[in-house]
């Protein structure tokens, strides 16, 4: 099977910096406050994002495994819709992973300890980006669009991983 997908837009890349925003803030707060001032709500906002995100990372894929077939350039006929494959199968369950991490982290952080709601973001994160990595060499995913996942969730690791070792040290 052939896939056929264009090149990330540069509004795609803008907006995926921008959205580390609110990563950077929560994060710088967490570091120059007091724990017993407000950071304590930081970190709850910034394991909301997180999961926010996180559900975003698997729509992505589901985007991608419910996109129709794109147009026949010679006769200007649409071709039929394709019919799913084992690969949108592995799309959809990708599509609810992440979100599901990113629920039991809000979970844990209400119910138990928001240090380990963040080291479930930290391994979701982590986890579907090598996951979205090994799709890339399959030739599952738009080009340069790893290139952008790295370089996003790098930021957002180093933003958890600063924020577990503040709270923990």
């Amino acid at each position: 099977m052939v896939v056929v997908m264009r090149r990330l837009p540069i509004l795609a890349i803008t907006l995926g910096v921008l959205g580390l925003i609110p990563f950077l803030a929560c994060t710088a707060g967490i570091v120059l406050f007091p724990a017993d001032l407000p950071a304590p709500n930081l970190v709850r906002a910034i394991i909301a994002y997180g999961a926010i995100i996180l559900a975003f990372l698997g729509g992505v894929h589901w985007g991608f495994a419910l996109e129709p077939a794109p147009p026949l350039a010679t006769s200007g006929q649409h071709v039929p819709d394709r019919k799913p494959g084992p690969l949108d199968s592995k799309r959809l369950a990708l599509g609810v992973l992440p979100s599901l991490i990113g629920w039991a982290a809000l979970l844990v952080s209400y119910a138990s300890s928001t240090l380990l709601a963040i080291i479930l973001l930290i391994l979701g994160f982590l986890g579907t980006t090598l996951v979205e990595a090994q799709a890339q060499r399959q030739g599952a995913l738009p080009p340069g669009y790893m290139a952008l996942r790295w370089m996003l969730s790098l930021v957002v690791l180093f933003c958890l991983v600063v924020v577990v070792l503040v709270r923990t040290f």
